[in-house]
């Protein structure tokens, strides 16, 4: 009760994109259980500009920084707020949680308890069906009272037992047959009306009964995990409990639109027919086709991409997309809405890695086989501020199976000599490049050419395979990638799981490197993008290894795309360069001889890629594939983007279950398995 004041003074309140964030005057009523804010304090004896019940809200503070907090009201609206520090953060939060505690258990109270049975809002004939008796003045706090269970006052719950495991099963069994129940009859309403089946409310409360049983059914393996350390003994010492896959099989989910019909084949555009047209095994041939880099020109495609900002609008999508999800859930088989997509395939994501060609031929030029660690170092570092465009929080496509995508870059030979001698490694001599012949050893060219392909080796699981070569230069590059997604709450999390090899042939060195994990976060306000993980490189010959950290920001304080890491002599465990930074904006490179570089990611040139126009790709390269898609994104079209990308995915289940009815294999193009 001591705490129970009211508070009240400014704070930041995001609006949306295009307005940003605003200073407005905050008022905690606690009496009233009531968040207020005014335009300033000289208004606050005017009507508020806006009012957040607070029963049953959800206060979070963000993890994109230690100031901002999220206020998720009952009711589905949200304030998303900033605080001047952390401290006056952490003040918030504690004083408006426990009053959103206070007016919730009060709510309990007030409301008797009901007897344990499932409602059924599908009957909508029935008077007694809470889908007709919800008035539109009864608030979302009461309508989610219904089907709330309350033990009986006066007694106490007794300390559970482990022979009590098996009545806890039976319990819970009993909820997901009641949240199985619930699901079906939110779905069963209509798409229209008074009450429909996307209702704001109705989705959260998918949302928050699917994420409770999760919860629960993960809490009981925990329980079963300990009453099975104590009929074996003391679990040994520093094992710990993780947070696991839920061991007991939740009851199968429903999905809106499920029984629905697609839009009848007169409806769609006629080039979703023609996509839909091709559904049968394609008789394309598979055998390797040799690109002509002249025939491809330098792209003037507008790769420019807006991120997503304030995702209000599609608050409805997100929500119901969550209500399916399970925590740790492999996002694999999921069909996410195509309002976040980039314009650009997967494969083509890898190309854009390569989009400093100068820094990745001057790898070789070093002199020595330290020399050569370090700047295949300071190529891999700088290679993902353009590959995921600064930290847009869009995901790409996902490439069809046979997907492939094709593309060079032209590099002057100057410039490699002159960039990687004085400009970008000031560590080291500078060097002159040898001119090189071309492939037919006829006559001399002025430019290198490092040349690219990718495919999509496999569907399930998802892997992607990706070359580049520059044959002047004796160099290349191969890579297999399997990009595994799970579901993490509030955030998507995308493993990396794959190995890539460097090969410098004149130095006869192979360096093999991994890729670090990718996180979506803050998915249902403002997303953004992150790296996270530890990386090595090393080279088995010559001994040197590079360790690199992507440091994901912690919960209070600390930087944003943070990233730090050595490169060190293996015989000897000599550090020979330090890096800190961040991996989208400045990265500080420290040698042993005392010397420091600064590199400006920002500043740093990009090399456009040259592509062959459309008419001249095949029909499975990957601009061809998507460029309905891709054209609709431009124009703002979501709703024809997802035919087209719905068409293209359809064809391709199709063509699987004809292989696996056939048991034919399937062959890739460009690269075999080992």
């Amino acid at each position: 009760s001591d705490h129970m004041e009211n508070i009240y003074g400014y704070l930041m309140k995001y609006t949306n994109l295009v307005t940003g964030w605003q200073y407005r005057f905050f008022v905690l009523n606690n009496d009233a259980g009531l968040l207020e804010y005014f335009v300033n304090e000289q208004s606050r004896h005017l009507k508020p500009r806006g009012t957040l019940q607070l029963a049953g809200a959800v206060i979070s503070p963000s993890d994109e920084d230690s100031h901002t907090f999220t206020v998720n009201a009952a009711s589905g609206e949200q304030y998303k707020l900033r605080a001047t520090d952390a401290k006056e953060r952490q003040h918030w939060v504690s004083r408006l949680q426990i009053c959103t505690q206070h007016h919730t258990e009060a709510i309990g109270k007030n409301n008797p308890p009901l007897k344990s049975r499932s409602f059924s809002l599908a009957s909508q004939g029935s008077a007694n069906s809470p889908g007709v008796q919800r008035r539109p003045s009864q608030n979302a706090v009461s309508f989610f009272s219904v089907g709330h269970h309350r033990l009986p006052t006066g007694k106490r719950v007794p300390i559970m037992q482990p022979d009590h495991l098996v009545d806890v099963r039976e319990m819970m069994s009993q909820a997901e047959g009641q949240q199985r129940d619930l699901i079906r009859s939110i779905e069963c309403l209509p798409v229209s009306g008074h009450l429909t089946s996307l209702d704001q409310d109705l989705l959260m409360l998918k949302a928050t009964s699917m994420a409770t049983m999760n919860c629960l059914n993960d809490c009981f393996h925990i329980l079963q995990l300990q009453h099975a350390s104590q009929q074996k003994g003391s679990l040994p010492a520093g094992t710990t409990i993780s947070w696991l896959e839920p061991k007991i099989s939740l009851a199968n989910h429903f999905k809106n639109g499920a029984a629905q019909n697609f839009p009848a084949e007169i409806n769609k555009p006629a080039s979703v027919r023609e996509e839909q047209s091709t559904a049968e095994p394609c008789q394309l041939t598979r055998e390797p086709e040799e690109i002509n880099p002249d025939e491809e020109l330098e792209d003037i495609c507008d790769s420019k991409e807006d991120d997503l900002g304030a995702v209000e609008e599609q608050r409805s999508v997100i929500l119901h997309l969550l209500s399916q999800l399970k925590l740790g859930m492999d996002l694999t088989r999921v069909v996410l809405p195509t309002f976040i997509l980039e314009k650009r395939s997967l494969l083509e994501m890898y190309a854009d890695f390569m989009s400093h060609p100068d820094l990745f031929i001057a790898i070789t030029n070093g002199t020595t086989p330290e020399e050569r660690m370090i700047r295949f170092v300071e190529y891999y570092l700088t290679s993902f501020h353009e590959g995921r465009k600064g930290a847009i929080a869009k995901k790409p496509y996902n490439p069809i199976i046979g997907e492939t995508f094709h593309c060079s870059w032209r590099m002057p030979k100057s410039d490699v000599a002159t960039d990687a001698g004085s400009n970008f490694s000031a560590h080291s001599p500078s060097e002159q490049v040898t001119p090189s012949k071309d492939t037919e050893g006829q006559t001399e060219l002025d430019h290198y050419t490092v040349k690219f392909v990718a495919e999509q080796v496999s569907h399930h699981p998802p892997v992607s395979g990706f070359y580049a070569e520059c044959v002047e230069r004796k160099m290349c590059v191969n890579a297999h990638v399997w990009t595994k997604s799970k579901f993490l709450g509030m955030s998507i999390g995308v493993t990396m799981i794959g190995e890539g090899l460097l090969s410098l042939l004149e130095h006869g060195e192979e360096y093999t490197f991994s890729l670090p994990c990718a996180y979506a976060r803050s998915i249902l306000t403002v997303p953004w993008v992150e790296l996270g993980g530890k990386v090595n490189i090393n080279c088995v010959k010559t001994g040197y290894s590079a360790s690199i950290n992507f440091h994901t920001k912690p919960f209070y304080g600390g930087k944003l795309h943070r990233v730090t890491g050595e490169v060190k002599q293996n015989m000897t465990n000599t550090v020979v360069c330090r890096v800190q930074g961040e991996w989208n904006s400045v990265l500080e490179f420290t040698y042993s001889n005392g010397e420091t570089k600064y590199v400006d990611l920002t500043k740093l040139s990009v090399t456009r890629k040259r592509v062959r126009p459309l008419e001249k790709q095949g029909p499975f390269e990957s601009r061809k594939l998507w460029q309905h898609v891709t054209e609709s994104l431009r124009d703002g079209d979501i709703d024809k983007a997802t035919e087209h990308k719905r068409a293209l995915e359809e064809r391709q289940r199709n063509e699987e279950r004809l292989r696996a009815e056939t048991e034919t294999p399937w062959c890739t193009k460009y690269f075999l398995k080992e």
